[in-house]
């Protein structure tokens, strides 16, 4: 068909999570720690629909990626872990940049309540339109021995990520006051290609003691690189305003008072 119909579907719900941002989402489910929920949108049948989950450990979500909605998309892309940087085609890679930014993740079903269900860690961010659920069954879904294409050739192990205890300190403080969890942001960002400016908000702070820094939205982690043991560490962890920014009314991002008590520890 040269010019076929275009398609339209209506969500069946939404996640809900504490993750919100493309940072805060590992590159699969299985690298994260972030429970979610699906919220149902209001019709009786979905929780018909959803009743006979139970008693299955995991189910597949089919879902939008929303946030990239309207943009362009490109036939090769590099993935993250990508062996020397090589780009590959769009359809052997699990990007969100794709003709149809439609997506799918196979997560743990944790309990069914009405209009929603209850999900173990996944990567789905907060507000993502979800279009279908379907259950996960080993027997059919599981092929433990198939080959990969290009990611069965040789990548490099993954860095190690160690925290300090300035560092440790002020992220538990911050995940207690704020619920940002910038330690689990760093795992999941610098576990793989530490310092892909591309990717991330990198910048090198002292290159005679190899001190970088990583943004997250309107903080920072300042880290070091070991190559020999390939072992990230975290050292410190600072706000991204300065003492003229916090002392400005202004605060578009709603987030200067916690900042204010940050700066006092």
């Amino acid at each position: 068909m040269d010019n076929p119909a275009p398609l339209s579907f209506r969500p069946i719900g939404f996640i809900r999570s504490e993750a919100k941002f493309r940072a805060d989402a590992p590159r699969q489910a299985v690298f994260s720690e972030t429970p979610a929920h699906l919220v149902f949108l209001e019709d009786a049948r979905f929780d018909l629909a959803a009743a006979d989950l139970r008693g299955f450990d995991r189910i597949w979500i089919l879902f939008c990626f929303h946030l990239n909605l309207g943009q362009n998309w490109n036939a090769k892309v590099r993935p993250p872990v990508s062996p020397g940087g090589k780009r590959y085609g769009v359809f052997a890679t699990r990007s969100p940049h794709r003709p149809n930014p439609l997506g799918m993740s196979c997560v743990p079903l944790l309990g069914i309540g009405h209009g929603i269900l209850e999900l173990g860690p996944c990567d789905l961010l907060d507000g993502t339109p979800v279009l279908d659920i379907k259950p996960y069954i080993a027997e059919i879904d599981a092929f433990p021995d198939a080959k990969a294409g290009w990611r069965d050739e040789a990548l490099p192990p993954p860095d190690s990520v160690a925290f300090d205890e300035t560092f440790t300190r002020k992220a538990a403080w911050l995940l207690r006051n704020s619920g940002l969890d910038i330690r689990r942001f760093c795992e999941v960002q610098l576990t793989r290609n530490p310092l892909d400016k591309k990717r991330k908000r990198i910048s090198l702070l002292d290159s005679a003691s190899g001190l970088y820094k990583i943004g997250y939205r309107t903080w920072q982690t300042v880290f070091r690189v070991d190559a020999d043991s390939q072992t990230i560490r975290c050292l410190d962890l600072r706000s991204n305003y300065s003492d003229t920014d916090l002392r400005d009314a202004e605060d578009p991002y709603g987030d200067k008072e916690i900042h204010r008590a940050f700066r006092d520890l």
